[in-house]
C-alpha cells in the first residue's frame, strides 16, 4: 500500500487533519460511522470495528510517525477503535432522537479519559509505535464503557 493511502486511513479520511482538536474530530467522525454499525450489526459489528481499528492503527503507525513524529495527533484511527469499545452492550433503540444521550455521553466520557489519561492510560503510550498509539485509546474506551454502563444502571434506579 502506498503511504498516502495509509495516511488517509490513519486520519479517518482527513478528520485528523482538521484544526484545533484532531482527536475530538476523529472521535466525532467515529461516532458517525459507528452508530449505523451498532444498529445494523450490534455488538458483533462493534467488536469488529475495535479489531479493524486496532489493526489499522498498528498498520499505519510507522508512516504516520515518520511524517508527523511520535504518537501524532493527526492519526485518529485509534480513536475509532477506542470509541467503538465505549458502545458495547449499549441498548440502542434505533432512533437518533432516543439514542443521542448514549452517543453524547459515550463521546464525552471517552474524550475525558483520552485527554486526561488517568489510571494507567498515560503509561501505555510508552509501548513502541502503533501499540503505544493504540493501547491508551483502548483503555480510555474501556473506562468510558464502564462509566457509561454505570450511569445507565444508576439512571434505571431513578
Amino acid at each position: 500500500m502506498t503511504d498516502k493511502f495509509k495516511l488517509t486511513i490513519a486520519t479517518l479520511f482527513g478528520f485528523g487533519l482538521l484544526p484545533g482538536a484532531p482527536g475530538t474530530w476523529g472521535s466525532l467522525a467515529s461516532i458517525i460511522l459507528l452508530y449505523p454499525i451498532a444498529l445494523q450489526y450490534g455488538n458483533i459489528g462493534l467488536v469488529t470495528a475495535v479489531a479493524v481499528g486496532s489493526f489499522l492503527t498498528i498498520w499505519a503507525a510507522d508512516v504516520c510517525e515518520n511524517r508527523w513524529g511520535k504518537d501524532p495527533s493527526q492519526m485518529v484511527i485509534d480513536e475509532f477503535a477506542g470509541q467503538a469499545l465505549v458502545f458495547l452492550f449499549i441498548p440502542f433503540q434505533g432512533s437518533l432522537t432516543q439514542d443521542w444521550g448514549y452517543l453524547f455521553a459515550g463521546f464525552i466520557l471517552f474524550r475525558i479519559f483520552d485527554i486526561a489519561k488517568p489510571l494507567g492510560i498515560k503509561q501505555l503510550q510508552h509501548f513502541p509505535s502503533g501499540f503505544g498509539i493504540l493501547l491508551d485509546d483502548l483503555l480510555a474506551g474501556f473506562y468510558a464503557l464502564i462509566c457509561l454502563h454505570t450511569g445507565i444502571l444508576l439512571i434505571s434506579f431513578l
